[in-house]
């Protein structure tokens, strides 16, 4: 019971770690005054209309929006597919390909971000300023999650004896890798992807460095309120938590769609 109660209690002291400044950054994004008081002195979602009527809010998040998309649905073909070969044909490569990966820990956004400009700023490639080195960026930040994700998922997997077993039913292997594999990953493919897209639509220096005023993602978007108006700024903060938290519930419910589908298909 001791136990038990302790860790009721670290569970309850992480939870208001995590939850209190997000409460009072909602509270303050719904009042007008807030000093000398535990509470606001009056309530209003007049931020909210103002934010949602501003056009270069509305522009800025489907710009981001539409970044992180493409980004992770590039980064998870090449990962899945890249993955599933090594794990296949080339087990000896998995510790090469792994290091590699792990790369990205090591650089720090701005020594990235000038290392792109550098290179990218002259001829014969000129792609400054553009918003396809971003991508390449965020292709190359989320690459350790998406591969830790996908390989923990293949290893739970025999994934030989599943191929060979496929062929001995008629199926290419293909056919194998996306009708018998993929299904099977699909877990570790949504945990990486989340985990991706929250890092990606949280990341500042690297869109900040690449693009800044030039394609004005949500990151450069909600800077720039910061310095103008608290509450606005704010706002901002609470409508970007809750679209990542809205695309995790999703794409986690998609997920477990997926799964009892393909439950359901076995044991017919």
């Amino acid at each position: 019971m001791r136990k038990k109660s302790i860790h009721y209690l670290v569970v309850v002291i992480v939870g208001l770690y995590l939850l209190v400044p997000l409460v009072a950054t909602f509270l303050f994004s719904i009042s007008n005054t807030w000093a000398n008081t535990i509470l606001p002195s009056d309530f209003t979602f007049s931020w909210y209309q103002q934010l949602f009527s501003d056009q270069r809010f509305i522009e800025a998040m489907g710009r981001t929006l539409g970044i992180c998309i493409l980004t992770l649905v590039v980064s998870m073909i090449s990962m899945v597919m890249t993955i599933f070969v090594i794990t296949l044909y080339m087990p000896k490569l998995e510790r090469f390909i792994q290091a590699l990966v792990m790369l990205p820990y090591a650089i720090p956004g701005v020594v990235a971000a000038v290392g792109l400009i550098k290179m990218y700023s002259s001829k014969p490639i000129v792609l400054t300023g553009t918003v396809w080195i971003l991508i390449g960026a965020y292709f190359v930040l989320i690459l350790p999650y998406m591969y830790q994700g996908i390989r923990n998922s293949l290893r739970t997997l025999d994934v030989k004896r599943l191929i060979e077993a496929a062929e001995i039913l008629g199926a290419s292997k293909w056919n194998a890798f996306v009708y018998v594999v993929v299904p099977n990953i699909i877990p570790g493919i949504l945990v990486a992807s989340l985990l991706s897209f929250s890092i990606m639509f949280g990341e500042f220096v690297l869109a900040n460095i690449l693009v800044g005023g030039h394609f004005e993602t949500i990151q450069i978007y909600l800077m720039k309120r910061l310095k103008e108006n608290g509450h606005l700024s704010s706002a901002v903060v609470i409508t970007y938590f809750m679209i990542v938290l809205i695309s995790s519930l999703v794409m986690l419910k998609l997920g477990s769609r997926l799964q009892r589908h393909e439950r359901g298909e076995k044991a017919s």
